[in-house]
C-alpha cells in the first residue's frame, strides 16, 4: 500500500534530526557545500533570494540562512514547518515558512527567486511523470529569468538495477545513550518501494521504536532531464558526490 509523504513527515518532524549523527554539524557541512554553488550560479551582490521547495524541518533552508542567504521555505508537512519555525527563532533567523505542496506553489506570494532548491531526494516522491511535469512548471514560474533549479535525487539509474532492500544501521551515541537508525526498502516493481524508516532510541533503560514510511518512485537521470527542458529550463548539469562534495548526486537546471 502506498504511503502519503505529508503523513510521513508530519509524524517525523519532532524526531527528524535524530536521523544524523549531529544535525547542527550536518547542516553546516550542507551549507558549505551548496552556499558556494548557488554564489557561483547566481552572481547576486545584494543577496541571493533562494526558495526551498521541500525544506522540511529546514536542514538545508536554516543551513544557508545562517550564511546570509534570503532563504524562503516551503512543504507540503504542517508539522515541518511548524518545527522548523521553531529552530529559526532559536537560531535568530529569519526565514519566510509556508506550507504548500510543490504541486500547487501559488498560493506563495513570492516570485522571481535567484534559486530554488528541492533537496534530500523529495522529487522522487511524486506518483508520476504527470506530477514531476507539474512540480517543474510550479518551479519554473518561481524562478526569474536565468534563475538556477537544483536537486538532489538518489542514483536511480544504478539503484534499480540492484534493487537494495536495506540501508544501514547507523549506530549512534547521544551522551551515553545509544541510537540506532535504519531503512528497509520494500519493492513495489520495478519503480516504486516503500521505505520504512526505524530510529530505535535508548531511553531510561529502555529501548524505543520510531517507525514511518512513505512511497517513492525511482526517477532517472535521463527522465529528470527531459522534464526539465519541457517546462522551460536549459543548461541541465549533474554533478556526483565525488565532485559536489554533496551525499547525493546533484541537478542543475537554469530557467530559459
Amino acid at each position: 500500500m502506498d504511503r502519503d509523504p505529508k503523513e510521513c513527515y508530519d509524524e517525523l518532524a519532532p524526531h527528524y534530526h535524530l536521523m544524523f549523527e549531529n544535525w547542527e554539524a550536518s547542516m553546516d557541512r550542507q551549507a558549505a557545500v551548496l552556499g558556494p554553488i548557488l554564489e557561483r550560479e547566481c552572481s547576486q551582490s545584494n543577496g541571493t533570494r533562494v526558495l526551498d521547495c521541500a525544506c522540511g524541518i529546514g536542514t538545508q533552508a536554516l543551513g544557508l540562512a545562517k550564511l546570509g542567504f534570503r532563504v524562503s521555505g516551503c512543504d507540503v508537512s504542517v508539522r515541518a514547518i511548524e518545527r522548523a519555525r521553531q529552530e529559526a527563532s532559536r537560531r535568530g533567523l529569519e526565514l519566510q515558512l509556508s506550507v504548500a505542496n510543490i504541486l500547487d506553489l501559488a498560493c506563495l506570494e513570492d516570485s522571481g527567486f535567484d534559486a530554488v532548491i528541492c533537496m534530500d531526494n523529495a522529487l522522487p516522491h511524486l506518483e508520476n511523470d504527470e506530477q514531476l511535469i507539474q512540480a517543474a512548471t510550479q518551479i519554473r514560474k518561481k524562478l526569474r529569468p536565468n534563475g538556477l533549479f537544483m536537486a538532489s535525487i538518489r542514483d536511480y539509474d544504478h539503484l534499480i538495477k540492484e534493487r537494495p532492500i536495506v540501508q544501514g544501521p547507523s549506530f549512534y551515541s547521544d551522551q551515553g545513550h545509544r541510537r540506532i537508525v535504519f531503512q528497509i526498502w520494500d519493492w513495489l516493481d520495478e519503480r516504486r518501494y516503500i521505505f520504512h524508516l526505524y530510529i530505535t532510541r535508548e531511553i531510561a533503560n529502555e529501548w524505543k521504536t520510531l517507525h514511518t514510511a512513505a512511497t517513492y518512485r525511482a526517477v532517472l537521470r535521463d527522465e529528470l532531464e527531459a522534464v526539465l527542458r519541457q517546462t522551460g529550463f536549459i543548461n541541465t548539469r549533474r554533478f556526483r558526490p565525488s565532485e559536489s562534495g554533496f551525499y547525493q548526486p546533484v541537478i542543475l537546471a537554469t530557467a530559459a
